[in-house]
């Protein structure tokens, strides 16, 4: 078996900026020094975030820190996701997905909704022969469970005399029914109390 090029993470990741510059560059932006690694972006794993730049404000070195989703092990999506979050280093995270980020993102190549802009077909081909180059990406993909959104009604208690109602949490639905505000009386139970929780 051959030896890969690059035998962490990190230096694949941190080759791969350079790789991706001359494209930044060829269109008049200058790619920061970045930090650059493999780990969970710190918002929210499980909706789905792939990728997360952080301003040099956050950083006490005063270096962009970009984090790739564990759950990626395709050589092309990583590059894909590295161009999206080195777009956030150069406008140093100060303006999210608004039109600024648009303008640079349209003009690399990335297409689609801008909080999840991906390579458009010309881009592609040019990552594809990246990747081809760099080797393959040297990470074991992890799988990440995706967050199940219970969509079923809250459970509620409604006065019947004035209607004011009230969402019961978890923590005190055994209590039951509260007593009304302004009436003074038991609430009713609306929806499911037993099968909500």
């Amino acid at each position: 078996m051959s030896k890969p090029k690059h035998p962490t993470r990190e230096q694949w990741l941190q080759q791969a900026i350079l790789s991706l510059t001359p494209l930044f560059k060829e269109k008049g932006y200058a790619v920061p020094k970045c930090h650059v690694s493999c780990g969970f972006a710190s918002t929210d794993v499980k909706r789905g975030h792939i990728g997360q730049c952080w301003s040099t404000k956050a950083s006490t070195d005063k270096v962009n820190q970009i984090f790739i989703s564990p759950a990626l092990s395709d050589s092309v999506q990583v590059l894909d996701t590295l161009m999206h979050e080195l777009i956030h280093a150069v406008d140093d995270c100060e303006n999210k997905h608004g039109p600024v980020f648009k303008k640079m993102a349209l003009k690399l190549g990335l297409k689609g909704p801008m909080r999840s802009a991906g390579a458009g077909p010309e881009l592609k081909v040019k990552l594809q022969d990246m990747a081809l180059t760099l080797g393959p990406y040297p990470h074991a993909k992890l799988s990440v469970p995706a967050k199940v959104v219970d969509r079923r009604p809250r459970p509620r208690a409604k006065c019947s005399e004035c209607g004011f109602t009230v969402p019961m949490l978890k923590a005190f639905i055994h209590y039951g029914p509260p007593i009304c505000p302004k009436d003074k009386i038991e609430m009713a139970a609306v929806g499911n109390w037993e099968e909500s929780y």
